[in-house]
């Protein structure tokens, strides 16, 4: 339900006057399309520690593979941190252009190799609101329904400059026994805007051991490298752990027409501006961090010497603490990563220590170990009380903030 101001329409979301009809809470997943695949997955799941959670064959599900002949890999793979089903999502490149031009008439944008990058909202029924919202608005919709696998509730709007932007609702979570949902329980698979209410993930459950599935034939990723790092008390195959993802960090064609969407459209909270060399460069957020997106004028690209064939400038990934980002330096540099030096600390606010490293496709990933939180004033931090950050120098242990160890916090074991 609307109700009419004199300046805006609000809506009614869990009782709360909104000027969008959904809320975003935080980030969800997000994916790359990969020209490298194999070594993308090595990467990603055995340096970085991601667990696939499940394979989707592309050639597999749709009804004619013929256009994918000679195209290379059509499986994609996705991955989780926690008890997600998916965290992060790669896709080759190639195959996924494909299906794009088939689906829109036309070729996908030049550098968009962001597969999605998706944002959860409170309820289904915020799902719904949103889907008729923006038919209401004239956006571009490039699916909508209910994702296997996954089992997330969707819309999937384009932002201006054609990345592919995903609101959910109703993950599936992967729980102890590390197996998730059968292929036989996909058949509550939506491809429309679903009618509403919709029964429970709990009750689908319960429909399917009524019918004798077997809950242990879903996928099970095991871990190829030996657990032998003793990372605060718990043995790890490698001496840090991922707990959150994000920010994502973009260039953009048009700042004020991203600044106008994300803002405007999905809700965004406007957070600190920063310009660097002449250029603009704004930090949203969705719930407490300082930013969960940056937005960066395209011109900053070759200037930060980063990959030319992306518009994604870096996404974040946060480490359980500061004496793990310490070691995954090590980590990682031992191991031929590629390390990123050209992007300086102006251009992260809220975050202060950090690496930049590349993935196999010249992507560009921020390893942090804490971000800035803001509180019940929406107020950043002023830049003179920050911690001051020396590149190169990591101290053996640092003094705490008034926000150290704030913020969403990971749950669940490391391991």
């Amino acid at each position: 339900m609307a109700t009419t101001a004199a300046t805006e329409t609000r809506f009614n979301v869990g009782g709360i006057l909104l000027r969008q009809p959904f809320k975003i809470r935080r980030l969800g997943h997000f994916g790359f399309n990969s020209d490298h695949l194999d070594e993308c997955v090595h990467f990603y799941r055995d340096l970085l520690g991601f667990r696939v959670s499940d394979v989707m064959d592309f050639a597999r599900i749709v009804p004619d593979p013929a256009p994918f002949a000679g195209l290379g890999e059509t499986r994609g793979y996705f991955m989780r941190y926690g008890t997600d089903h998916h965290a992060f999502v790669i896709f080759p490149r190639p195959v996924l252009e494909k299906l794009i031009e088939q689906a829109s008439g036309r070729p996908p944008r030049p550098g968009v190799t962001v597969n999605q990058i998706t944002w959860q909202v409170g309820s289904l029924g915020e799902v719904g609101r949103a889907i008729r919202w923006f038919g209401e608005l004239g956006l571009p919709i490039a699916r909508l329904g209910r994702d296997m696998p996954g089992s997330n509730w969707h819309v999937y709007p384009l932002d201006p400059d054609g990345h592919t932007v995903e609101l959910y609702y109703g993950m599936e979570q992967v729980g102890w026994d590390g197996y998730s949902k059968p292929l036989v329980m996909y058949d509550r698979h939506f491809d429309q805007a679903p009618p509403l209410p919709q029964i429970g993930e709990y009750a689908e459950v319960q429909q399917a051991l009524e019918q004798g599935v077997d809950l242990h034939s879903g996928y099970r990723d095991v871990d190829t490298l030996p657990a032998t790092y003793d990372v605060d008390g718990i043995l790890l195959p490698r001496p840090f752990k991922i707990t959150k993802i994000g920010p994502v960090s973009l260039f953009v064609a048009d700042l004020t027409a991203a600044e106008r969407f994300y803002r405007d459209t999905l809700g965004f909270i406007p957070t600190e501006e920063v310009t660097w060399q002449g250029q603009r460069c704004l930090f949203l957020r969705n719930n407490t961090e300082h930013h969960s997106l940056a937005l960066y004028p395209l011109a900053l690209r070759e200037r930060l010497g980063l990959s030319a064939h992306t518009t994604c400038m870096a996404l974040g990934l946060q480490l359980a603490s500061y004496q793990q980002l310490r070691d995954a330096r090590d980590f990682l540099r031992e191991r031929g990563v590629p390390f990123v030096e050209t992007v300086p600390p102006a251009l992260y606010p809220g975050i202060d220590y950090a690496l930049h490293v590349q993935d196999p496709d010249g992507h560009c990933l921020q390893l942090y170990c804490q971000m800035e939180q803001i509180g019940w004033d929406g107020r950043s931090r002023p830049a003179e009380q920050r911690r001051r950050v020396e590149p190169g120098v990591w101290p053996e242990a640092l003094e705490p903030q008034s926000d150290t160890y704030q913020g969403e916090p990971f749950l669940g074991p490391w391991g």
